[in-house]
């Protein structure tokens, strides 16, 4: 089995969180004519699940305490995910910049990869999350490539790091950079030490959800 780290996601050419360690499009003509599904940007740490594996965005991430919920909860359905497939998503549980205190769960599936390397469609992901017990992230806009629309989206900066634009339709991993991209708000991380060097503080679910990786799923 070949370990696959998750692309470099582009910002669109009027995110503020752009830095000199980040690329930017130039243009979004990618994206014109074609259906887009646009979620909310979560703060927390890419993660990647395979039938017999789990890593965090480095193919040979370290343990670390704040990723024992999210090994959990791959440990119960890892017998479902098909050979070959892979499971991307955020994990969520430990605090960084943005602190959350109603979640439906600790990870937030956002794509599914299957044997041929292609993303599956939106729909079928969020078939297959249904499927699975896993949440996905809200969905802000679902539709036509509207680039106006998309630069006039009103995010609340303070309880969200910002957007996240797919293509509806499946791609390869080839075709990654022109089929994603992110908006990321201004100036969002606000500390010099890095999350993982800091005592972990776990984010809060909403008060009918349980810490035991069955917590139900978003059916946006």
């Amino acid at each position: 089995m070949n370990y696959c780290k998750y692309p470099r996601t582009l910002h669109l050419p009027w995110s503020p969180g752009y830095s000199d360690d980040d690329i930017a499009m130039d243009h979004c003509d990618n994206f014109v004519g074609k259906d887009v599904v646009i979620t909310e940007k979560l703060d927390g740490e890419n993660t990647t699940m395979y039938r017999e594996n789990i890593h965090a965005r480095s193919v040979d991430s370290r343990h670390h305490p704040s990723r024992n919920w999210v090994k959990r909860l791959h440990g119960d359905i890892c017998h479902l995910i098909p050979e070959g497939w892979r499971l991307c998503g955020e994990n969520i549980y430990a605090q960084h910049s943005i602190i959350y205190d109603n979640l439906i769960s600790y990870f937030y599936l956002f794509s599914i990869w299957d044997k041929n390397n292609r993303c599956l469609n939106w729909q079928q992901t969020l078939k297959q999350a249904n499927q699975w017990g896993l949440a996905t992230p809200n969905v802000l806009y679902q539709g036509e490539w509207n680039e106006k629309l998309v630069r006039d989206l009103k995010i609340n900066t303070h309880q969200s790091e910002g957007y996240v634009v797919r293509l509806a339709a499946s791609f390869h991993y080839d075709e990654f950079s022109q089929a994603v991209a992110k908006w990321v708000r201004a100036g969002h991380v606000t500390s010099d030490e890095h999350w993982m060097h800091k005592p972990i503080l776990p984010n809060k679910l909403a008060p009918n959800k349980v810490m035991d990786g069955s917590e139900g799923h978003n059916d946006e």
